[in-house]
């Protein structure tokens, strides 16, 4: 297990690897530059006095190996050009990563336990009403982008009636002013938990093991409980890591819609001025997350089934 562990952490570094050298040579090789709308009004001396001072005179190759020896010798991921004039990049997420990793952990927190309780129950009700109501759900907030949900959600719930702020306030708690942006990052995981939850169900409930467990005198609920859902559970999994992947890509624009001071906006913002350090810094930090929450699926799994050991005894 360990073996397995330490192989899964060396590819994701493996990938990162590969993902920030081609988003590096990738930006540096767009149309550009980090003097655009203002290059006019300086001076040919002062336009190679700024390139030089960031390296950009350098051959491309060039630039890279000096962009990696500043992360690994003193963690410099450059500074920002375009939004905040000659401040660390570092310092800039580190400001803004908590608040985007607290939108994107509490969607999922509670799009897991709502999409189980909604799958197990439209599986046990199965072509009922119940069943048939949770499916049109399903349809309606899979089909509808969470940025759509997110301005009908800021219209009504919060404009209209006033139950929530607007937009993002600090000296509100923090659980109110951010409650909209959450439910809308929650609609379309809740819908895939549920839709792939209810398939899978639907198939352990006619299973043999069901009927032993039932002629055991277990009730249906329980023998469900016991049983069917735990074993479900495990191709659901699955779904997860797309959904916390759906959550924080929906993030970008559901934080600028609510003016929240997180990753998501700070990105949308340095993709569209090519604030390349800023760009680059925040895609690595979406790669990272993204791996990460794969790994800890892949382990997860021989928590939620006994049956299932990754890597057997050759990597225990």
């Amino acid at each position: 297990m360990a073996k397995y562990i330490l192989k899964r952490i060396a590819g994701i570094f493996i990938v990162l690897f590969v993902v920030m050298t081609a988003a590096f040579f990738m930006m540096r090789l767009m149309p550009g530059g980090i003097l655009d709308g203002v290059e006019e009004n300086l001076s040919a001396d002062m336009r190679d006095l700024i390139y030089a001072k960031y390296d950009m005179d350098k051959p491309i190759w060039e630039q890279y190996l000096l962009f990696l020896k500043g992360i690994v010798t003193e963690w410099d991921w450059g500074v920002s050009l375009k939004l905040y004039v000659n401040v660390s990049v570092w310092d800039i997420l580190a400001e803004r990563i908590p608040i985007t990793l607290y939108l994107g952990f509490l969607s999922l927190l509670i799009s897991v336990p709502i999409g189980i309780a909604f799958g197990t129950l439209a599986a046990l009700k199965k072509n009922g009403i119940v069943d048939h109501a949770v499916s049109f759900l399903v349809v309606l907030f899979i089909s509808i982008p969470s940025f759509v949900m997110a301005t009908g959600l800021q219209y009504f719930v919060a404009y209209k009636w006033g139950w929530f702020p607007l937009i993002y306030d600090d000296s509100l708690p923090r659980i109110t002013t951010t409650f909209l942006p959450v439910l809308a990052l929650s609609f379309t995981p809740i819908a895939t938990i549920t839709r792939y939850l209810r398939a899978e169900l639907s198939e352990s409930l006619n299973s043999d093991y069901m009927l032993l467990a039932r002629t055991k005198g277990l009730t249906r609920v329980q023998a469900t409980l016991r049983h069917a859902l735990r074993n479900s559970l495990v191709p659901v999994v699955n779904v997860i890591v797309p959904a916390f992947i759906s959550i924080m890509g929906g993030s970008l624009v559901v934080e600028s819609i609510f003016g929240i001071p997180g990753l998501g906006g700070i990105t949308v913002r340095s993709i569209n001025v090519a604030d390349y350090s800023v760009t680059l810094a925040s895609l690595i930090y979406y790669t990272l997350i993204s791996l990460a929450a794969i790994l800890l699926v892949d382990i997860s799994y021989g928590l939620i089934d006994p049956r299932i050991r990754m890597g057997g005894r050759k990597d225990a």
